[in-house]
């Protein structure tokens, strides 16, 4: 009895997956879609509009200022206008819609004090002052700012390690709590917590590891062979055991001691074995910008997509400020190597049932 259950359990995922409708496909697709655009305002005229109701796009991603151009204002100028854009946006489709910012804190705000938004100090004035009753304040407020403007997902905390003060991209930047694993999870979970009690994803980055890195991955290749060490996979390692995050995005750093071939983004190895496997985490790993030069200037479209998807990534982010990216080109590409078999439909399934399931239980 038991083996003719088993095989009427497989003939029907058989059926259920050949029922799958090419269209039903591209929408799936383009659940596991990220992007930026440039407008300050929409409306049915505007391309994110249109990519959002056609595509089903699982989220976009918000700046105030074009990364190559700090002058010109991007989607940000003030609460008032955040709060409509943002609910433009949500009014597009029934599906709840994942909208993200960066807000780390410190020289990483998108809403900066100049548009009247309320100031955070940066992770490594957290770590200093090292007083949880002062980052359960400074992060409450966070929050709440996020929420009242339409904001679900803030790609934070860092929980790189201060371990490289060559390091331009996190320690220059002071993005980091500081050298220790114990310091750095601390004040992340106390991130992650303030952020969740107002119903807003968090997003711990840049796995694993960017802390000990000489280059920065918007600018090209980055190899970290030589100076990564395992105790920069602490802070993943206490925080998952908590079972308190809700996605890892993963960094555009090559190591080969963990991948000879591939950066972490497009590696198995690291998303899937070691993220995956070893660690044990089963929320929702998104990339790094796709567009980054990193990745960008040694892989094509294709393998990009290819790459990413087949080694556990299950949401991609195309910020749009390095580079412009059609969305319809996207998700055709996608489809194409799912239909030539280059990436697993099962890929593809998997990553929107964590999807659905994220935005069902987060916001």
């Amino acid at each position: 009895m038991k083996i003719k259950f088993l095989l009427l359990v497989l003939f029907f995922s058989f059926l259920q997956a050949s029922e799958l409708s090419d269209k039903q496909i591209k929408k799936m697709i383009g659940s596991m879609l990220v992007v930026g655009f440039n407008e300050d305002k929409i409306n049915e005229k505007s391309q994110i509009y249109k990519d959002i109701k056609k595509h089903n796009l699982g989220g976009v991603i918000l700046f105030d200022k074009y990364y190559t151009d700090r002058s010109v204002t991007k989607n940000i100028r003030s609460s008032k206008q955040l709060k409509e854009l943002t609910s433009s946006l949500q009014a597009i489709n029934k599906e709840k819609l994942i909208i993200s910012v960066d807000q780390e804190g410190g020289k990483v705000a998108r809403l900066k004090e100049a548009y009247g938004f309320g100031v955070t100090p940066s992770a490594k004035d957290v770590g200093i002052k090292d007083d949880v009753k002062f980052a359960k304040s400074i992060y409450s407020s966070l929050a709440k700012e996020l929420q009242e403007n339409g904001i679900n997902c803030n790609f934070a905390p860092v929980v790189d390690l201060a371990v490289n003060e060559k390091n331009v991209v996190i320690y220059g930047l002071n993005r980091s709590y500081g050298k220790s694993a114990e310091k750095v999870s601390k004040y992340a979970e106390i991130f992650i917590e303030e952020l969740k009690n107002k119903n807003i994803i968090s997003v711990l980055k840049h796995f694993p590891g960017h802390g000990s890195s000489l280059g920065d991955s918007h600018k090209g290749f980055v190899d970290v062979t030589n100076t990564w060490r395992k105790k920069e996979l602490e802070p993943y390692e206490r925080l998952i055991s908590k079972n308190r995050i809700d996605m890892i995005m993963t960094a555009h750093v090559f190591n080969k001691n963990l991948d000879d071939k591939y950066p972490a983004t497009l590696s198995y190895n690291v998303n899937t074995k070691l993220l995956r496997k070893q660690l044990g985490f089963g929320g929702l790993i998104i990339s790094d910008d796709l567009q980054m030069k990193a990745i960008s200037e040694h892989y094509s479209l294709k393998e990009i997509v290819t790459l990413a998807i087949n080694s556990g990534v299950n949401l991609l982010l195309f910020g749009n400020q390095l580079g412009s990216q059609n969305v319809d080109e996207l998700v055709e590409t996608i489809f194409a190597q799912v239909k030539n078999k280059k990436i697993d439909i099962e890929k593809i399934k998997y990553s929107n049932r964590l999807i659905a399931s994220l935005k069902k239980n987060e916001l």
